[in-house]
């Protein structure tokens, strides 16, 4: 992989997605009042941002995997420590809470959250907000996005050329389906009860896969090298913007223009100023600890009462980013630094 292909800002803007995130969860389960200028904060949706840079990296890092085993562990290395210690350590601030783990169906909630399929069990719906830990839903997502690249791959490998064409046409369905399913099926309140089809098609990768395909075809086009691209993050961004508050109440136009103006710009902003993310973070990644954390954080403040003040915004922040920086340096970044073919060599931090 070339040089200008490894100095990039993901780590930034994936720390800025999970901030946007955070942010976003915190005001409606805090029920805080929503301050003049919180539409620019919900401008920047913090999952689609993941998604699109998922598909770029992975993409890139299945291309240079050794074997299909080689892609699949280093997937699971990614995923599955962070995930195992946030669940445990959600089951222990529970029990301490006064729920009760100790019966089958309580074993059998904490296997299937060992293998990514996430739910929230009926003896936890009282816990907090009502979801155990509500950000986890896209663990499943990613999970089945990483299963079917590879089918992605081998459906287009006879031509090089091929290639790129099928995963555009699967880009034009997938992006067609996530319009069909949001007329059909509209995203409800977190506080509504949804029915079960419109909730496991929430968890499938049908709606949301045009945005890690969105990536994928941006890293197989070399984006990171185009002068159209690369180092035009500030005009993609504005455009972006015009877009997206012009367009916001459009519906499923917003969703066919704005959204790949979204993954564009999340790119375009990963290759300017790229030395950017090196230079504040270290090479420390502590994104993925504060997205998995923070739903955890707030169950624990709702749970005591904690609610209607901006104030408390203080707490979540300050202990998610903690939770971030200790699943960091004592959970993600040992396990990383056991990749093999790595689009980033795991020896100062980054990945």
């Amino acid at each position: 992989m070339t040089t200008e292909f490894r100095i990039n800002n993901f780590d930034l803007l994936r720390i800025v997605a999970a901030t946007q995130v955070l942010l976003g969860h915190s005001a409606t389960h805090l029920g805080l009042a929503l301050p003049a200028g919180w539409q620019f904060v919900l401008a920047f949706p913090g999952v689609p941002i993941f998604f699109t840079i998922s598909g770029f990296l992975i993409s890139a890092s299945y291309e240079r995997s050794s074997s299909l085993a080689n892609y699949a562990s280093n997937r699971v290395l990614r995923i599955a420590p962070g995930l195992w210690c946030v669940v445990f350590a959600t089951a222990t601030v529970a029990a301490l809470f006064g729920f009760d783990f100790l019966h089958f169906r309580a074993l059998v909630w904490l296997l299937c959250q060992m293998v990514g399929v996430i739910f929230t069990p009926g003896f936890l719906k009282s816990f907090g907000f009502g979801h155990y830990n509500g950000s986890l839903w896209s663990i499943p997502v990613e999970i089945q996005f990483y299963f079917l690249l590879p089918f992605l791959y081998w459906g287009g490998k006879r031509i090089e050329q091929r290639r790129n064409a099928l995963l555009f046409i699967a880009w034009v369905i997938f992006l067609t389906a996530s319009v069909f399913v949001a007329k059909v099926w509209p995203p409800q309140p977190e506080n509504v009860l949804e029915p079960l089809t419109h909730k496991l098609l929430g968890f499938s990768f049908v709606p949301h896969f045009y945005m890690f395909l969105s990536g994928v075809l941006l890293q197989r086009w070399q984006a990171y090298r185009s002068p159209w691209i690369a180092g035009k993050g500030l005009l993609w961004l504005m455009a972006y913007l015009l877009g997206h508050f012009t367009l916001m109440s459009a519906g499923s136009l917003h969703t066919v223009v704005v959204m790949p103006l979204l993954a564009v710009t999340t790119i375009s902003m990963a290759y300017t100023a790229p030395q950017l993310s090196q230079w504040l973070l270290r090479g420390n990644d502590i994104s993925y600890g504060v997205y998995i954390y923070h739903g955890l954080v707030l169950n624990v403040l709702v749970e005591m009462g904690y609610l209607g003040n901006w104030f408390y915004m203080l707490p979540v922040v300050g202990m998610t980013f903690l939770a971030g920086a200790l699943s960091w340096r004592y959970v993600e970044r040992p396990f990383l630094r056991r990749k093999r073919q790595t689009i980033h060599v795991v020896a100062n931090g980054s990945f």
